[in-house]
């Protein structure tokens, strides 16, 4: 499946439909719960570095805004929603200093998991799968919390981390499933559109979301339906994890054999059918980069930026690229994480 995205005359009539399909209601989405996650989440995951980058924009052929989520703790955006996620299960007290919460991640969700429950006295366990980057895993037992190695990749962990939590009585949030989460990740798109407020920046017309689990396209699509409804919200997969994008396209999980992409953040095989209601008319489109480009994308990002970027980043990047009907206007670039598994 190569390309930009898998359109024929059948999908472009199935992205038609599935774009014009209604926001469910959520009541953690709204405008508001979105601005109140941003007073309550740690500075140090906030007001991270966002600007118009001049060499990406005349590359692109249009303004270019990079939002650049390296610069903290765990090296990724996942500390906002996993800040307000883990506060939403205190306060239905479904977690506590007696009583642990149970995850599955890749690896950047199972660090600010880690790091939140940290802060709060929770005990956490993070499930991983055994070719898991090594360098997420470290910090995330850095932080305190256990790592059980289980299974090929992130969904077969996932299946073992639910059954532990239902056998031990104990509450597993599962990124995408959860919509404190995306109100967190929502937090930064707050901060893009506060500066063109300001004056800072110019005004939005596309913004482009790696899409995994899919809390962040949750998050920022919210926000921006709320705050520049004339921003385009584009998810992006990669052809070897392209479930995402299928399941959107045709209204249902649609599952596939494998999730074989060197992009951990966006590597989904078994899509979370909440966060498939939850997109619904929170994106406009979403489309799929090759594999094959990965590494070079993310080695151009890395140079241009002065910052290490993984290889998520790089697939929204691609997709800024490749995309045939972005809008006249600003792109929002998100740079989502600089843990890039050792070589």
């Amino acid at each position: 499946m190569p390309g930009a995205d898998p359109r024929s005359a059948d999908a472009d009539a199935a992205l038609r439909a599935a774009a014009g399909r209604p926001m469910v209601p959520e009541p953690a989405l709204e405008r508001m719960a979105i601005r109140d996650a941003h007073a309550t989440i740690p500075r140090v995951f906030c007001d991270s570095p966002q600007y118009l980058h001049e060499a990406l924009s005349a590359e692109a052929g249009r303004p270019v805004i990079v939002k650049i989520e390296t610069v903290n703790p765990i090296g990724a955006f996942k500390g906002r929603g996993t800040w307000t996620g883990l506060r939403a299960l205190l306060e239905r007290g479904e977690a506590g200093p007696g009583r642990p919460v149970v995850v599955a991640s890749t690896g950047n969700f199972g660090q600010g998991i880690a790091f939140a429950a940290r802060a709060h006295g929770v005990p956490a366990i993070v499930y991983a799968d055994k070719r898991a980057n090594p360098l997420k895993l470290d910090r995330i037992r850095r932080f305190g919390a256990t790592v059980v190695l289980h299974g090929r990749d992130f969904d077969e962990a996932r299946e073992a981390g639910q059954a532990r939590a239902r056998d031990e009585g104990l509450t597993f949030l599962l990124d995408g499933d959860e919509p404190a989460i995306a109100t967190g990740n929502g937090t930064l798109a707050v901060e893009l559109t506060d500066a063109v407020e300001r004056g800072d920046l110019p005004a939005l017309a596309n913004a482009y979301v790696p899409v995994g689990n899919g809390s962040l396209i949750i998050g920022v699509g919210a926000w921006l339906r709320a705050a520049a409804p004339g921003c385009r919200v584009v998810g992006i997969n990669s052809d070897a994890a392209a479930s995402m994008t299928h399941s959107w396209l045709e209204g249902r999980v649609v599952e596939t054999a494998t999730a074989a992409t060197a992009a951990e953040g966006i590597a989904t095989r078994v899509p979370v059918p909440r966060a498939l209601s939850l997109i619904d008319g929170r994106v406009d489109a979403m489309l799929v980069v090759a594999e094959g480009r990965l590494d070079a994308a993310r080695r151009e990002l890395t140079s241009a930026l002065g910052v290490t970027v993984e290889h998520s980043a790089a697939a929204a990047w691609l997709g800024l690229l490749d995309d045939r009907d972005p809008r006249p206007g600003a792109s929002v670039l998100l740079i989502t994480g600089s843990n890039v598994a050792p070589p």
